[in-house]
């Protein structure tokens, strides 16, 4: 676990800082968390969480579709976002998953290092092999974080929930959030074919309600690319994310089977960045 992202972490029970030990990390209270076989932590709040997130089978397919380099253009793009202005030396990837793409990004930063933070324990034992200079908690992204104040130069959001209050507050001055999300045209061909879900046309207005009471919109950009995906490909992409809770197994092989033997995807998200206290334009 890199010091310098241990450092910025906080008891999920005290509020205090933590430090690594032996087993894992430790408060200044006393308050122990194990460092898994895996090697990620778990800093759940009291009382733990009711949120499980992805399963074992979500995240392999995650793993798998990533590995590819199919979402390549996507980490490309949030890095481009993340090196605007100085250079920042701690990140957090919220929701980050196997922690692809915060790996990316630390490609590109050689001083920084990384934490990624997620509600499944699958995930997270894939994050904490994900790069040398980045360490994987297992924690609630509704709660509280289990993360000092004013400690973060950023906060990276891809695909995921985001918690507009608890960036406000884990934010250094001068700290930006970098948020990719898909656009209206993302994926627009397998949605019809696939009955994948679709994305909610008010869903950049439903964003900037969550975020504006604590954060302000600095910069905005897009990715579009069109992808040549195979049917394993094709069931990987759909198996990785919120699609695979309303498909069933067999009904999405049908479907599946029914597409060409390669089908042109259209690659398409929006990344926006906002800081605190300051104004586009």
């Amino acid at each position: 676990m890199p010091a310098a992202a241990v450092a910025v972490l906080a008891c999920p029970v005290c509020r205090q800082g933590l430090a690594a030990d032996g087993a894992g990390l430790r408060c200044a209270a006393g308050h122990a968390f194990d460092r898994a076989r895996q090697g990620h932590v778990t800093l759940l709040p009291p009382g733990g969480t009711p949120h499980d997130g992805d399963s074992a089978a979500m995240v392999a397919d995650r793993a798998d579709f990533l590995a590819a380099g199919h979402y390549a253009g996507i980490t490309a793009a949030l890095a481009d976002a993340v090196l605007a202005g100085p250079a920042p030396r701690t990140l957090l990837d919220l929701g980050g998953g196997t922690g692809a793409h915060l790996a990316g990004v630390l490609d590109r930063v050689p001083d920084a290092v990384g934490v990624v933070l997620d509600a499944s324990r699958y995930a997270a034992r894939r994050a904490a092999r994900a790069h040398p200079r980045a360490m994987a908690v297992v924690a609630d992204s509704w709660a509280r974080w289990p993360v000092r104040d004013a400690v973060l130069d950023r906060v990276l959001v891809v695909f995921a929930p985001r918690n507009g209050a608890e960036t406000a507050r884990v934010l250094a001055p001068g700290g930006r959030l970098v948020v990719v999300t898909p656009a209206a045209d993302h994926l627009a061909e397998l949605v019809g074919p696939l009955g994948l879900l679709t994305v909610d046309p008010a869903k950049s207005d439903r964003l900037a309600a969550a975020l504006e009471p604590h954060l302000q919109p600095v910069a905005s950009a897009g990715h579009r690319e069109v992808l040549a995906l195979d049917h394993a490909a094709v069931r990987t992409l759909v198996g990785m994310g919120p699609h695979a809770r309303h498909l069933a197994e067999s009904e999405l092989a049908g479907r599946v089977a029914a597409l060409p033997d390669v089908v042109p995807v259209t690659l398409a998200v929006d990344v926006g960045t906002w800081e605190a206290g300051r104004r586009a334009g």
